[in-house]
């Protein structure tokens, strides 16, 4: 979802910068956001918290740009998911497959995602997360509507309960995903799309 508020440019080469905030969400996901300190994040990067501050201002800095830049991302995705015309069955498998590209590509964004975005919202700065929240809500219920609708899923299908169960099931996945592994998202995505959507989908 394009976001209005960018976050801060920093002189650094962004091949390093794109280094420490990897580090930093690997960190944050592990010790959780309160427990991380600049410190902490120095250390596993192998140098002092003095030359941390020389690419960013703080912590909150650090968090705000990791996950802006994974929920721009992902939205971008979704978005040419939603504007592709596809029936209602075709764009839940978009977004599923989507959704697990994104796990791949930002697996610790979105475990702090998950585990602190509550916490967050409540601060000015992280106002852009209750936002996405909304959008990401109303694109799975429109999709899930229009398929009861359109009779490609169940008529008595409970469209707000099949959201929170396909969300949740989807995004804990960071809990468990690693890069590189046996199978790709691709593949993990067509798996777990073949036991969601016998469930779902209209019975002959």
């Amino acid at each position: 979802m394009p976001t209005k508020k960018k976050p801060q440019v920093s002189a650094a080469a962004p091949a390093r910068r794109r280094e420490l905030l990897d580090t930093a969400a690997e960190v944050f996901a592990e010790q959780g956001y309160n427990a991380t300190t600049v410190r902490k994040i120095a250390d596993h990067a192998g140098m002092l918290a003095g030359s941390l501050y020389y690419h960013f201002d703080s912590k909150e800095s650090m968090l705000e740009e990791i996950l802006r830049t994974f929920l721009d991302e992902l939205w971008d995705g979704y978005d040419t998911v939603l504007g592709a015309g596809l029936g209602p069955r075709e764009t839940l498998q978009a977004l599923v497959t989507e959704s697990f590209r994104e796990i791949d590509r930002h697996r610790a964004a979105v475990a702090i995602y998950q585990k602190e975005s509550k916490q967050l919202v409540a601060q000015e700065r992280f106002a852009f997360l209750a936002a996405s929240q909304r959008r990401f809500e109303k694109a799975w219920l429109s999709t899930l509507e229009r398929g009861v609708a359109e009779q490609a899923f169940r008529s008595d299908l409970d469209v707000r309960l099949t959201y929170r169960f396909v969300r949740d099931t989807v995004w804990v996945a960071a809990s468990w995903y690693r890069p590189g592994g046996q199978h790709s998202p691709e593949e993990i995505a067509r798996q777990y799309l073949s036991m969601v959507l016998d469930g779902i989908a209209v019975r002959a």
